[in-house]
């Protein structure tokens, strides 16, 4: 359970990491691998994903199925209780 909470946090927190994480690794890696602009959000949630991970691992909580489900939650998260909201305030005004 620890390890899923982690992972929602990672999501959630993915897009503050874009910049001062992604560029580095970004500038090192390439004059190996092309990366596109519109590839930098997923450099930064796979960097995200992969420290959850890592912190799971050492404090042996979390399968991998709920490390990806819990970032897919955080990343999404906000949108999600937009989406949640949308649909109860529409529900409401149509009552």
């Amino acid at each position: 359970m620890l390890g899923f909470l982690i992972a929602i946090a990672a999501g959630f927190f993915t897009p503050l990491i874009g910049g001062p994480l992604v560029d580095p690794i970004v500038k090192a890696l390439g004059n190996h691998i092309t990366i596109e602009a519109d590839e930098r959000p997923l450099v930064a949630f796979m960097i995200a994903l992969l420290a959850a991970g890592v912190a799971s691992a050492i404090l042996v909580s979390g399968t991998p199925f709920w490390i990806i489900a819990g970032g897919i939650l955080g990343y999404f998260g906000s949108r999600i209780v937009e989406a949640v909201k949308k649909v109860m305030a529409e529900r409401n005004a149509a009552e």
